[in-house]
Order: C-alpha cells, then sequence, then structure tokens
C-alpha cells in the first residue's frame, strides 16, 4: 500500500469561494470540500459548481483534494455524484454509510472513496464497509455519532473508545486509512493537541480539523518524531549488520529487539519519507 500522509484533512464550506482559494496556500495533508452539513440547501448546486470547478482547475500542488458529496439518498446526492467524477479529485467522501451497499454506486467509477463512519449501524458494520471495492479511508463523524447515540464526546472521550476502536481495527485488516473526528472548540490549542495524541495513540492516521490554526499541531502529533526516526534507524541498521542476518530478535543496547520492531521501524521511515516527499514543491 502506498502511504498517503493524511495528518491533517481540513474541511472547507464548498460555498465559500475564498476558502477554497485559500487553500492552496495552507499546509493540511488534505482538504474535504464540503457539500454536505457546511452548506445551506439553497446554495448547494452554486457550491457543487464551484468546487467541482476549483478541483478541476487544480493549483492545490501535493494536497489531496477529497470532495464530500451529500447522501446519495438526498435530492442532491446524485447530481453530486455525477459533478463530482467528472471533476476527478482524489477521492470522494460519502456520508451516512450504514452498510457497504451505501458505496456501490461508486464502485465502479474509477474514483477512489472515503467513507464517514457516523452511524451505530455503521460500527456494527465497520469489518465490511472496510473491505468495500475501491475504498482508501474512513473518516470517523464523532459529531454525528454523538447526536445518534446520547453518547458524550467529554473526558477524554471514553464513551466513544469503543467504537473508534473498532473502526481502526476494521481499517487496519483491510489496509486502508483511518481519519479521526474533529475537535470542536478551535480556539482551545491544548484541548486539540490531547485529543490528537489520543487519537494517535490510538493508532489513527491523522484528524479531521474544522479550522486553519488546528494544521500545526496534527501535522507535528501525526508525524513520527525525531526520537523515534534515530530509533527506527538504528533498528533496522542493527539487523542489516552481518552478524544478525538470519535473526528473529537481537540485543541492542540492552533491549531484545525483534523483527517486528524492525518492520515497525521501516514503516516508520517509509511515512517520514512520505511526509518529506509530499511537502516538496505544496
Amino acid at each position: 500500500m502506498t502511504i498517503k500522509p493524511r495528518r491533517s484533512v481540513l474541511y472547507m464550506p464548498g460555498s465559500n469561494a475564498r476558502a477554497l482559494e485559500k487553500a492552496k496556500t495552507l499546509g493540511a495533508d488534505c482538504f474535504i470540500f464540503d457539500l454536505e452539513d457546511a452548506v445551506a440547501p439553497e446554495a448547494k448546486q452554486d457550491a457543487r459548481t464551484q468546487v467541482c470547478q476549483a478541483v478541476s482547475n487544480g493549483g492545490y500542488g501535493k494536497r489531496e483534494l477529497v470532495i464530500r458529496i451529500n447522501a446519495l439518498a438526498s435530492e442532491w446526492g446524485k447530481d453530486d455524484l455525477a459533478a463530482a467524477i467528472k471533476a476527478k479529485p482524489d477521492a470522494i467522501l460519502v456520508p451516512k454509510v450504514n452498510t457497504p451497499d451505501d458505496l456501490s454506486p461508486l464502485q465502479n467509477t474509477g474514483t477512489p472513496i472515503w467513507a464517514m463512519m457516523e452511524t451505530p449501524l455503521a460500527m456494527f458494520n465497520a469489518k465490511d464497509i472496510a473491505f468495500a471495492s475501491n475504498l482508501e479511508a474512513f473518516v470517523m463523524g464523532t459529531n454525528d455519532l454523538a447526536k445518534e447515540t446520547g453518547a458524550s464526546l467529554q473526558r477524554g472521550r471514553h464513551a466513544m473508545v469503543p467504537w473508534l476502536m473498532t473502526c481502526v481495527a476494521a481499517a487496519r485488516a483491510a489496509d486502508i486509512s483511518i481519519v479521526d473526528g474533529v475537535y470542536n472548540d478551535f480556539k482551545n490549542d491544548d484541548g486539540l493537541r490531547t485529543e490528537a495524541l489520543q487519537g494517535a495513540d490510538f493508532g489513527m492516521d491523522g484528524k479531521t480539523i474544522i479550522h486553519p490554526g488546528q494544521i500545526a499541531a496534527c501535522n507535528e502529533i501525526f508525524a513520527p518524531s525525531l526520537q523515534e526516526i534515530d530509533t527506527a534507524q538504528t533498528i533496522i541498521e542493527a539487523f542489516s549488520l552481518p552478524e544478525n542476518q538470519g535473526k528473529g530478535a537481537i540485543n541492542l543496547n540492552g533491549r531484545m529487539v525483534e523483527l517486528l520492531h524492525c518492520e515497525i521501524a521501516k514503516k516508520t521511515i517509509a511515512i517520514n519519507d512520505a511526509i518529506k516527499e509530499k511537502q516538496t514543491d505544496q
């Protein structure tokens, strides 16, 4: 699987032309140009035209562009899908996914799919959704999950942990990305960092965000630290020594290190290399 950095995934309202243009100057890894929640009903058609034109025209460098369409069962969904396919974004994000069948209209379009995981039924069907054809990523919709279940997002999101980890396990089993939900209090930097660190500990690849001021913290937290990179390089070098060839475990500075740690180290270096590559000419 090709590593695609998705540390910071910024929602941009599709009806805001200035926001779409500003995205060309921001350091987020990905942008979700939103036609759903962020757009009033009377502005849906204009937003669709504006977003698809922005994506078609390009100018965003190596930033990944994703269009979130309205639910396919809505009055706008089918037209959103047709226009988005023609615009050729990096992916189309489908809201309100309950089962793999909700993704079937997109599976032969040639456009990668992302799925919003934001309903109680989606939590029960996470594994089957994760293995849907052409799916590249889960996006956790924690606000909608809270709304639909009555569960709290407070006190460390303890009520959400079983669902978050279920989706992480499903994503890893299917070898797709998973991006954490938004942190709503965008002026609370400490709160954002705490929740982003939690998401990184859970195994998330990054976090959806709602304000440019949240980009830097997520880019830092969901990237390997200098210490992690140094440790990874040391482990890889140790296993490459002639005397360690064929060994399943070695003694490295008084610590037992296994081949699985070498595989983790290689992934750490690969992630760091992918981040550096994305940052060039962005």
